[in-house]
């Protein structure tokens, strides 16, 4: 195809074209929009023409100035390569290539930190880029993710419009809704895929809880997953857990989770997630402990040692009521995940306040109602609860939530007792039931970590009965100074 035939006619374009950015190209051509494609590896461009050319108007380009020609002004590129270096190359490649007022999106999981940097620069340029958190996999991106953009507000005037029609639609909603600015887009994907660490350990322990306790096959269990997910419980992850469960490996004629071995991998968003939320002091325990599952499934050496040379001192199961047990277990994943839930939105707002982004927890839940992996039923449900406060501190303090939880608590103790006692690892299920106990509890052992702080190292503490901070002279006749 002739480039001079065809500058300046394509209203936005994607560059890098693995099975993300193809998936993303198709889904903007079937919306009717001229699309340009480009790859490092023009076989790979010719590729999606060749095959996907009757979905809609591509415009393929062999180098990236006739790629960047083809785009119509201000021009909209988005980036699907990976994260870190190579993004940042492409970026340099591009910036000589574009005009001010042009904008530049990165649809990749990028670290958000890299972002603002990316932002910083290239607004020196003139140029808009705009991060944006893409969420559903492959059949996602073709069919409808959920889009979370951040950059400036300016460049989604240009862009939203784009994004919203190719984005997941619940109830007419698009999926999609501006974020915030510079880093903010990222920030967001990137606590979403930690709740979806969280959301995807609470169910694995969820049913190794039950086939350990009442001796179901993985296809039962796989039949009540699929019965959980017609209630409260529905979700994306509930439903393919249901599938999954329910898959016989046809090698072996055994149940396919058999046969997979168990250590699970990540590539690096749960970790992100955690470090930033020590960095701003946000307890998220529910996602840090099923970061460090997965770290701990990969752990082959500890994990051999410990089979080898630790006792487990158990109590063998012996479940009277294995339907009683099982519905147990349905309230505390329920609990467990609104816990987790929370402590993502807390973690939102407390980045949020930090960096100026002033963004609305209340769209982030109802962007996150389709299309992407942690979709679920009581994301409406969120979604209202800031909508009745948005200022709202704590998401389980919501009556809605609190009620709900409420009506899971006795059972949720009695599976995490249950496991502690037969010897079950369910870091999820127990952690977040202690950050329940911590957020609702009169009053905290912390006083006691205060005065342990002050006794070695005079760091002070303040007092229950007057204002002021205090530290006592412990090695010397320990009186009491106000600082």
């Amino acid at each position: 195809m002739s480039e001079t035939t065809t500058t300046g006619t394509a209203q936005i374009g994607v560059t890098g074209l693995a099975v993300m950015g193809r998936n993303l190209a198709r889904n903007f051509a079937r919306h009717g929009y001229t699309v340009a494609v480009h790859n490092r590896s023009f076989a790979k461009t010719q590729s999606l023409v060749d095959e996907a050319g009757h979905e809609g108007a591509f415009v393929p380009s062999e180098s990236m100035a006739d790629f960047v020609a083809s785009l119509e002004r201000p021009r909209k590129v988005v980036v699907m390569v990976k994260a870190g270096g190579p993004t940042d190359a492409v970026i340099e490649e591009l910036v000589p290539l574009l005009e001010e007022g042009d904008i530049v999106i990165d649809a990749g999981n990028a670290h958000f930190p890299d972002t603002i940097r990316r932002e910083r620069a290239l607004r020196e340029h003139g140029l808009h880029f705009v991060g944006t958190g893409v969420s559903g996999g492959e059949e996602g991106a073709l069919n409808g993710p959920s889009i979370m953009p951040g950059g400036t507000a300016e460049s989604y005037k240009w862009l939203g419009p784009i994004l919203e029609d190719i984005s997941a639609k619940v109830d007419g909603v698009p999926c999609c809704t501006y974020v915030g600015p510079d880093g903010a887009g990222h920030f967001v994907k990137m606590v979403h895929n930690g709740i979806e660490y969280a959301d995807m350990q609470l169910i694995a322990e969820a049913y190794d809880l039950i086939r350990q306790a009442t001796g179901a096959s993985a296809a039962q269990i796989g039949t009540t997953f699929e019965a959980w997910n017609a209630g409260d419980l529905e979700s994306f992850l509930i439903e393919i857990t249901a599938d999954v469960l329910q898959h016989v490996d046809a090698e072996t004629g055994s149940a396919f989770v058999d046969v997979i071995l168990d250590q699970a991998e990540q590539k690096g968003t749960g970790r992100w997630t955690v470090q930033n939320a020590l960095d701003l002091g946000v307890p998220i325990t529910g996602i840090a402990e099923a970061t460090f599952a997965r770290a701990l499934s990969g752990s082959v050496p500890q994990r051999e040692a410990g089979r080898a040379a630790l006792t487990a001192d158990a109590a063998a199961w012996d479940v009277a009521d294995k339907e009683a047990f099982v519905e147990d277990v349905r309230l505390a994943l329920y609990a467990s995940k609104v816990v987790a839930y929370s402590q993502g939105f807390d973690q939102i707002a407390a980045a949020s306040a930090e960096n100026g982004w002033d963004i609305d927890r209340g769209a982030m839940a109802r962007i996150w109602r389709g299309g992407c992996i942690i979709r679920a039923r009581f994301l409406n449900r969120i979604t209202e609860a800031y909508e009745r406060n948005p200022e709202l501190p704590l998401l389980l303090a919501d009556p809605y939530f609190a009620d709900a939880v409420a009506q899971g608590v006795a059972a949720w103790r009695r599976v995490v007792a249950a496991a502690a006692t037969h010897g079950v690892p369910v870091p999820a299920f127990s952690s977040s039931l202690a950050y329940y106990d911590g957020v609702r509890a009169e009053r905290l052992p912390a006083a006691l970590i205060q005065a342990q702080r002050d006794f070695f190292g005079a760091h002070t503490y303040r007092r229950v009965d007057k204002d002021g901070t205090f530290h006592t002279e412990w090695s010397g006749d320990r009186t009491e100074t106000e600082q």
